[in-house]
């Protein structure tokens, strides 16, 4: 393993830095690491792990360091500027004096076997749904060794008594392996995972599989289990810190703290006057070129009243056996009426997601103008996760899809009252949530709004998927324009027809 320290090519001023360690773990990479961690100084820059793994006791040394330090970790390959591609961090990128640019990636990125018990020793553990972890069985490789002493006795008493022994001769007579843990391997296992704040779950994980194959860790998983802390968003990378509490909206940071969105977006623009809330309205949207690539959602925005399930009911109902998308922005509403919508949706096999639409020629803060709607079909327009926001009721809708998915945007929930109290842990358990761990998350927090982060409604079965990179939500069904390419086979173009046809 080598330790490259990487400035974000990405920025022009107060630039990101990060560790980058990428290579086998070797009996040395410990000292390698304390190297860099006394260059630092008192930087916390965080260590972005790519690694097929290598030894277990150097792995231990290495998180316990990170620890101490105080640093972050995350899992991310890193490319050096100006680098090819099939040697990403180049030595001519590397400065004489160690300085370097570039940039980090997930998609692809590793941390397997021993790796991530080094990767453990973070404050923060984060990765993106595009990277891997993995995990096997721990070898424990046995040398054998004949040794020769010369030993010098006298006699006491009759009895042969050693006086001296000196070692004259060692010599290699062989090598034995064993997948099997000891007591004292398994005792330091489980002590450096509890000291990292890692589930001992994570043990039958690796014994379960051979050496020779790796099992990758599920992100929900990887949550559960204490291994990750959060899941990078589809626009965060590997190596950004975590934000600090009141970060600004811009910070390059990860795990933003929810903010009130329709606030948000009076203070960028204050030219134009925000429009009252309304009731919950649908929209069926296409968005791309649809010379080429044409993908349709239903945009659901608004406050959820008692007649918006009956909307709801008729849209579905003119889109026949079509499974659209259905990407929510609400600030909630009617409870009853939450629940209705998720059931009609869960009924339909419909995914949700959160996000808010743009169409073409709308004021800033009037995003979805009715004069830019379609006054038949389809309505052109943009969807983007960032800034989006379910929150209350909303995400009861929103738990309710298959899958469902969230990117950076913020999820909330409000407790319900003792009167509400039943029907509401019924259907949470209904859509499949943990509902126990879900009942102590709602009975810890006030009445208030409570903002949920990503990782504990993945954790909680709120959502079961993160947005993947270049994606938006919603992104996923192709409209009946759209060109044949991989993003959009023939097959699935075939199965869309236009809402007209459908209504008909």
């Amino acid at each position: 393993m080598r330790f490259i320290i990487v400035r974000s090519l990405l920025c022009m001023e107060d630039c990101p830095e990060w560790i980058s360690a990428e290579g086998r773990i070797t009996s040395d990479t410990p000292a390698q690491l304390r190297k860099v961690l006394k260059k630092i100084g008192d930087r916390k820059l965080p260590v972005v792990f790519q690694s097929e793994g290598g030894e277990v006791d150097a792995a231990y040394a290495m998180g316990r360091m990170i620890r101490k330090a105080g640093l972050e970790t995350a899992v991310g390959g890193t490319r050096l500027k100006d680098c090819p591609a099939d040697d990403t961090r180049c030595a001519a990128a590397i400065a004489k004096d160690g300085s370097s640019a570039g940039v980090t990636y997930s998609d692809g990125a590793y941390c397997f076997s021993a790796c991530p018990l080094a990767f453990a020793g973070g404050t923060s553990r984060v990765s993106s749904q595009w990277a891997f972890i993995g995990v096997h069985q721990i070898t424990t490789v046995y040398n054998r060794v004949r040794i020769s002493y010369r030993i010098e006795y006298k006699m006491v008493n009759g009895k042969k008594q050693e006086v001296s022994r000196k070692e004259v001769g060692r010599k290699a007579v062989g090598q034995s392996s064993s997948t099997k843990l000891g007591k004292k391997a398994t005792a330091a296992l489980t002590t450096y995972l509890k000291e990292m704040g890692v589930s001992g779950d994570l043990i039958a994980l690796m014994m379960s599989t051979a050496p020779d194959r790796i099992t990758i860790v599920p992100p929900a998983d990887a949550l559960r289990m204490g291994l990750n802390t959060d899941m990078l968003a589809y626009n965060e990378w590997p190596g950004m810190p975590l934000c600090v509490p009141g970060a600004a909206a811009d910070a390059v940071c990860h795990g933003h703290s929810a903010v009130d969105a329709p606030a948000q977006a009076a203070a960028a623009d204050t030219s134009e006057k925000l429009p009252a809330s309304q009731p919950m309205d649908f929209l069926l949207m296409y968005h791309g070129n649809c010379q080429e690539e044409c993908t349709q959602w239903i945009s659901a925005e608004g406050d959820i009243t008692p007649d918006t399930p009956a909307r709801l009911k008729a849209v579905l109902k003119t889109l026949g056996d079509r499974k659209l998308p259905v990407v929510l922005q609400s600030n909630g509403g009617d409870m009853d009426a939450a629940f209705a919508m998720g059931r009609m949706i869960r009924a339909a096999g419909l995914e949700t997601s959160v996000g808010r639409t743009r169409l073409p020629n709308c004021p800033t803060l009037n995003p979805r103008c009715k004069a830019s709607m379609a006054k038949s079909g389809p309505t052109g327009g943009e969807v983007s996760a960032g800034g989006a926001y379910c929150l209350s009721t909303c995400t009861l809708i929103l738990m309710s899809g298959t899958p469902r998915i969230v990117g950076y945007s913020d999820i909330g929930l409000v407790r319900p009252t003792p009167t509400e109290a039943k029907k509401f842990f019924a259907y949470v358990d209904e859509m499949g949530v943990n509902a126990g761990s879900f009942e102590t998350m709602m009975l810890a927090t006030s009445i208030e709004r409570k903002d949920i982060p990503r990782s504990q409604a993945l954790e909680l079965g709120i959502v079961n998927g993160i947005i993947p990179y270049g994606d938006e939500p919603g992104d996923r069904l192709c409209g009946p324009d759209a060109k044949e390419s991989l993003r959009c086979p023939r097959r699935a173009a075939a199965e869309v027809v236009p809402a007209a046809a459908a209504a008909n």
